[in-house]
């Protein structure tokens, strides 16, 4: 039996907002599997795009997750859904503020946790 939280795979998933925040494609790129996933309004993504989106800056200004829960799907796999609220960074200027609904799979690789898909459901006013 295991026993994961909530809180432990919310403290992965700001890892990869922070890096979102700072522009840190490093740190982004070590919280990814290899055969990351994203599902996005704008199509499929892989590893290579979502730290790629940060080779000209930040692509957020800010955020908060709220409503979050897992669901514990394998010994080593765990999904994470979650409301997110941010705001955009958008060359040198804070866009319009957002809402989205994200699902995320963490899978424990090697011994590490690694996020390996992601769905964003955008909210529409």
């Amino acid at each position: 039996m295991n026993s994961y939280t909530t809180q432990q795979f919310l403290k992965l998933e700001y890892e990869i907002w922070s890096a979102l925040v700072s522009a840190d494609s490093e740190k982004d790129s070590r919280l990814l599997s290899d055969d990351f996933l994203g599902v996005y309004s704008s199509g499929f993504a892989g590893k290579a795009d979502h730290t790629g989106q940060l080779k000209n800056g930040p692509t957020v200004a800010h955020y908060e997750i709220l409503e979050a829960r897992i669901q514990v799907i394998a010994e080593e796999a765990v999904l994470l859904s979650y409301l997110a609220n941010y705001a955009p960074y958008i060359v040198g200027d804070v866009g319009e503020s957002k809402s989205m609904y994200v699902t995320s799979i963490w899978r424990r690789i090697s011994g590490v946790w690694k996020n390996s898909f992601s769905q964003d459901t955008p909210i529409e006013d």
